[in-house]
């Protein structure tokens, strides 16, 4: 089965990296897939017709486009697209997305998940991972944290672990939120437990991928 992972930024691009093989096995054995980031989540588009510039590269934006590309494509098994519900009511943005791979005509077979509120959510899920990665992390934030709850997650995981918190990295603008959401996956990523993760999405992810597959 060869499967395309579409994920709204390159730092999530960075974790699914690490977790994917562990999930559908190496590459080639005898799954393949290829994961494609782009630079921001955006919007679906009115009438499902996309009118934003494909090289502006932002997911929803594209979305109609390339699940009709796919579904027209031979060799693709599946396509799964990862995204941040940031503060959006997740059952009416699950049946938008479904919607839109729905009225492709031939439909790729599409799977959506979803990271409640954002993908700091699947690092604070994973506590031991994260205090590996981070051992002097604030004990007493990451206890105020409720799993998968709407609550600022990436600025909460800052407070945590950064000097000077979330308020610090807002202060200095891009590109130092960017790059600290690609330190989270590099120091946090390989030391996660995809069996022992309290984020429900999380978890709604890796048996998602895994149910694909088998």
């Amino acid at each position: 089965m060869h499967i395309e992972v579409l994920v709204e930024d390159s730092s999530g691009e960075k974790l699914l990296a690490q977790l994917l093989p562990q999930i559908l096995g190496e590459q080639g054995e005898p799954h393949t897939w290829r994961l494609k980031a782009y630079k921001g989540i955006g919007r679906i588009p009115p009438g499902l017709t996309a009118k934003a510039d494909p090289a502006k590269r932002i997911l929803l934006d594209q979305l109609p486009r390339l699940l009709q590309g796919y579904g027209k494509t031979p060799g693709i098994d599946a396509v799964v697209v990862v995204l941040d519900t940031d503060r959006r009511d997740c059952k009416a943005f699950l049946q938008e997305l479904r919607s839109v791979a729905k009225q492709c005509d031939p439909a790729p077979n599409t799977m959506f998940r979803l990271a409640v509120e954002e993908m700091e959510a699947w690092y604070l899920g994973d506590r031991a991972a994260l205090l590996n990665a981070f051992p002097r992390a604030k004990r007493e934030v990451l206890d105020r944290y409720v799993q998968d709850s709407v609550c600022g997650t990436w600025e909460l995981l800052a407070d945590a672990v950064y000097a000077g918190g979330a308020a610090a990295i807002k202060k200095a603008g891009w590109p130092l939120s960017g790059q600290i959401k690609h330190e989270w996956a590099e120091k946090i990523g390989p030391f996660m437990n995809l069996r022992q993760n309290a984020s429900p999405s999380f978890g709604k992810f890796r048996d998602g991928l895994a149910n694909l597959i088998s």
